[in-house]
């Protein structure tokens, strides 16, 4: 039997197994292009050139977005790397070993690149490349519980730096050994996947996109977009997934009331509804910025997940949060009639692609999303959304 054919048969059989009400998230098909585009982490050459030509002309709201990334520590040119040997993070990063140091390192990167193409400035771009270089010739693992989602929070951010400044400045000295550090360092530890809440399979999944992507890797970019659909089809709830969420292959969600607990006690599902919601805005804002940045890779790559439920769920999960968010009176039937709030600068890249792009009405994130501007940086692996991502249209 092929491997194939092997793999269906063990999902039909666990399906089957499943009480009435529970679904898989199917396994979606490959998705690597033939040939990357590049750049092709989060940003294209289009929008970049859309940024430039907008921010040089004084135009807002980027021009206030690039003026909060210029001014802020992370494009500072004196700033000196921190590398570890071994990053070694607890829950809630306690300890806190390297953990701070190497997520904003791994955003001055990114930050530094951005500079670069936008002033046409090489000394970002080399400050960009001294960062790389640093860590890459220093780290060789990550360790503690939060490893996985340490390992994805900085991923994130590294592969847009590396791939910005790779694909518009060009090669250096030492992109080869960067490489290998994130193909040995770094995608080990998050291409497998989690079961820990849905926010860290999917910060997980955006790295692991990213770093395929700048290592030209189809088969990594084909396993971290399978994980990531089906995480993202467990992550929002629709009223079309029937009476209770899908579930991830593998999660042990096998009833109800497991299922119920792991969406933090909300029985009463409804549709934009997260698998985080009645935990906190915040990390459920981190687990929808991720949805809408592999979202937007993808698209660059060649094959638009807008059109798919994925961008019916991220509408909806930034709708329903949106509402709740700006103050909307929040019902009984809701996380027992309290939220915490706190979603950060999460909407751009969504709302962007679905409003702008495709002409989707998006009232209360809208709102939101313009209230917020200029979107900086959650300081783990969101940064400079409103600048990169507001009415982009390329």
């Amino acid at each position: 039997m092929s491997a194939r054919r092997s793999g269906v048969r063990k999902l039909l059989t666990l399906a089957a197994l499943l009480p009435i009400g529970l679904s898989l998230a199917a396994v979606p098909a490959p998705a690597a292009p033939a040939a990357f585009t590049h750049p092709g982490v989060l940003v294209s050459r289009a929008q970049l050139d859309f940024i430039r030509t907008e921010v040089n002309s004084g135009a807002q709201p980027w021009k206030s977005a690039y003026e909060q990334m210029m001014g802020s520590p992370y494009a500072s040119l004196s700033r000196t790397a921190k590398p570890r040997s071994v990053v070694e993070c607890g829950s809630y990063s306690n300890p806190n070993l390297g953990c701070t140091d190497e997520r904003e390192d791994a955003i001055a990167a990114y930050t530094d690149a951005l500079a670069w193409y936008l002033t046409q400035d090489d000394r970002y771009a080399k400050k960009s490349i001294e960062l790389m270089d640093a860590w890459s010739a220093t780290i060789t693992g990550h360790t503690n519980s939060n490893a996985p989602l340490q390992t994805g929070w900085a991923g994130a951010s590294w592969s847009r730096a590396a791939e910005l400044v790779k694909s518009t400045y060009g090669d250096w000295p030492g992109a080869g050994r960067f490489a290998t550090m994130l193909r040995e360092v770094y995608l080990p530890k998050i291409i497998g996947g989690s079961t820990s809440n849905g926010n860290w399979e999917l910060v997980m999944m955006e790295a692991a996109v990213g770093i395929s992507v700048f290592l030209d890797d189809r088969a990594g970019y084909d396993s971290a977009m399978s994980r990531y659909r089906n995480r993202v089809a467990a992550y929002v709830y629709l009223s079309t997934d029937g009476a209770l969420p899908k579930t991830v292959p593998g999660s042990g969600l096998n009833t109800r009331d497991q299922i119920v607990r792991y969406w933090q006690g909300q029985s009463t599902f409804l549709t934009g509804l997260t698998q985080e919601t009645c935990r906190d805005f915040v990390h459920t804002g981190y687990g929808i910025a991720s949805i809408a940045d592999v979202a937007e890779t993808s698209r660059i790559q060649g094959q638009d997940l807008y059109g798919t439920d994925v961008g019916e769920r991220l509408r909806q999960a930034l709708g329903f949060q949106s509402k709740y968010q700006l103050g909307a009176a929040v019902p009984g039937t809701l996380c027992g009639g309290k939220l915490t709030l706190g979603l950060g600068p999460v909407t751009e890249v969504g709302f962007d692609a679905l409003h702008t792009r495709l002409g989707i009405a998006m009232t209360n994130t809208q709102t939101l999303t313009e209230n917020q501007r200029p979107a900086g940086t959650n300081n783990l692996f969101v940064a400079w959304q409103t600048l990169t991502h507001a009415a982009n249209p390329h």
